[in-house]
């Protein structure tokens, strides 16, 4: 299947921006399949072979989270959440259940098509590798000792003073980037390049790293101050701390 053949689900229930989204897609190469609310986006993911989906946040009968959600139980494809609501509390709702990305509304079709190949690119590579799951470019899969901090890199998990931290995929990747050169100030497009596989000239918002990042810190650092790995670099991007 090439990028540019790729079936797109887009769940949108209102009709004008379903329409354009059809367009814009269409425009650049992809097949479109279309659903206006929840229950018959879980039908058209059924009865269609999918490869990504674009979903909205705020649909009827069934919510962009609760089809995202019954989708992560049957497939890893792609998702692309899209809401009006652009709180970082939002994000991590979606990122929680399985999306892949978010785009708040109003967006531009050219960003939108921008992260769908980006993401579609990423896909082919990790299902054309000899592994099931890839790690980002570049990374080999080894196990990074961090003091209290231990990354499988085999395994895809992470242990802190041998606990089990729960990750979702992009977060252990993100963190996985970050513990593999210490001391590295990763800025956010590279970051967005690693992890994601957004060439330079894709428009994409960097926010979605600061969410992250953010859960990262939540998850690994439990708010004590003597447990940070992850520093910001103020107008840079981030950095891993090698804490022996």
């Amino acid at each position: 299947m090439g990028i540019s053949k790729a079936v797109i689900l887009v769940a949108e229930d209102d009709n004008q921006s379903r329409a354009a989204l059809r367009q814009h897609l269409r425009a650049a190469g992809y097949q479109v399949v279309e659903a206006p609310d929840g229950e018959a986006a879980l039908l058209q993911f059924e009865r269609c072979a999918i490869d990504l989906v674009v979903l909205d946040v705020l649909m009827p009968k069934m919510t962009g989270l609760e089809v995202c959600q019954w989708i992560r139980q049957q497939s890893d494809v792609p998702i692309i959440m899209v809401t009006v609501l652009g709180s970082a509390d939002d994000r991590v709702a979606g990122f929680e259940i399985g999306a892949n990305d978010y785009m708040v509304k109003p967006f531009s079709g050219r960003e939108l098509v921008a992260r769908i190949r980006a993401i579609l690119r990423r896909t082919q590579r990790r299902s054309s590798a000899e592994e099931p799951t890839s790690t980002p470019s570049g990374m080999a899969h080894s196990t990074i000792q961090a003091g209290v901090l231990t990354i499988d890199a085999a395994a895809r998990r992470v242990y802190k003073s041998g606990q089990h931290v729960r990750l979702t995929e992009i977060e252990f990747h993100i963190l996985q980037l970050l513990a593999s050169d210490p001391n590295k100030i990763f800025s956010r497009a590279e970051i967005l390049r690693q992890i994601w596989g957004y060439a330079a000239s894709d428009r994409v918002d960097t926010k979605t790293v600061d969410v992250h990042i953010s859960r990262l810190r939540i998850k690994l650092e439990d708010g004590k101050s003597d447990h940070h790995f992850i520093m910001t670099i103020h107008g840079r991007g981030y950095t891993f701390i090698h804490q022996d």
